[in-house]
């Protein structure tokens, strides 16, 4: 879907872009073979439209993500999920409570294969350096809970990557509330025992641990462990929900992203 977008282009939004796609002009690299312009582009315009192309181009092929975190709006930065996939962190965090005088107590970090936990008065610490090693975080409710504990946990952390809060996305698909009740509505399942746990079951457990009882804290893993591998079924639903709502032709870019993952 990245280079089907036209969004980040000077003075392009969602209506000039599907203008662009009803001309024929898909891609990137359709736009900078065009030379003359389209309709509704001055010959100024579309040379500086064609500059921005090139630039994202060759930052995607070096894979800057930076460069899309700064130039695609907020709302859109799902549309970098296909070609980051692979550098992609879902991640969700526990504390003591919701007050700005909690504390961070358990991060989850998803990969798709693997999860990483850390775990405050352990490893947390090492937290600011795994998340290095991701260009895009997928969250849910993140950009208001999330990364605001960790940054005041962290001062000096910078979150430089690409961010797909599910919360928003998934209301644009009209699926509304919390986490758990989309789940449901999905139908994804937990683990019995962790199934019908919330957030303050997550700090009765963060407090018996901290009292001696060890399986609380394991509990408390598997809880937040299985926040963060259903975000990546929710992460494809929303990604192939906007596509189709964006009004790109779909047969051809199912094609030509079929290919870029060799499907």
């Amino acid at each position: 879907m990245l280079e089907h977008t036209f969004i980040h282009l000077p003075g392009v939004g969602s209506v000039t872009e599907r203008s662009l796609w009803a001309q024929g002009i898909l891609t990137w690299a359709e736009a900078l073979d065009e030379d003359r312009p389209p309709g509704g582009f001055s010959q100024t315009r579309w040379d500086l439209c064609r500059r921005t192309l090139d630039e994202s181009s060759r930052c995607l092929a070096s894979r800057d993500h930076c460069h899309f975190a700064r130039c695609l709006p907020a709302r859109e930065h799902w549309r970098a999920y296909s070609h980051f996939r692979p550098h992609a962190a879902y991640l969700d965090i526990e504390t003591t409570g919701l007050g700005h005088y909690h504390e961070v107590t358990v991060v989850g970090l998803y990969d798709g294969v693997r999860t990483a936990t850390f775990i405050a008065g352990d490893n947390l610490d090492q937290l600011p350096e795994a998340l290095t090693e991701c260009s895009l975080l997928i969250t849910y409710n993140g950009a208001t809970f999330d990364l605001p504990f960790l940054r005041r946990r962290f001062p000096g952390l910078v979150f430089d990557q690409l961010h797909v809060d599910l919360r928003y996305p998934l209301h644009r698909l009209g699926l509304r509330g919390g986490l758990k009740s989309i789940e449901r509505r999905v139908g994804l399942e937990r683990a019995p025992e962790v199934a019908g746990l919330d957030g303050w079951d997550a700090v009765r457990l963060w407090r018996e641990y901290q009292a001696g009882n060890e399986a609380s804290l394991e509990t408390l893993i598997k809880y937040n462990t299985a926040d963060i591998e259903n975000l990546e079924h929710l992460m494809r639903l929303v990604y192939e929900g906007l596509r189709r709502e964006a009004g790109l032709p779909t047969h051809r870019a199912d094609a030509e992203e079929g290919a870029q993952h060799g499907r």
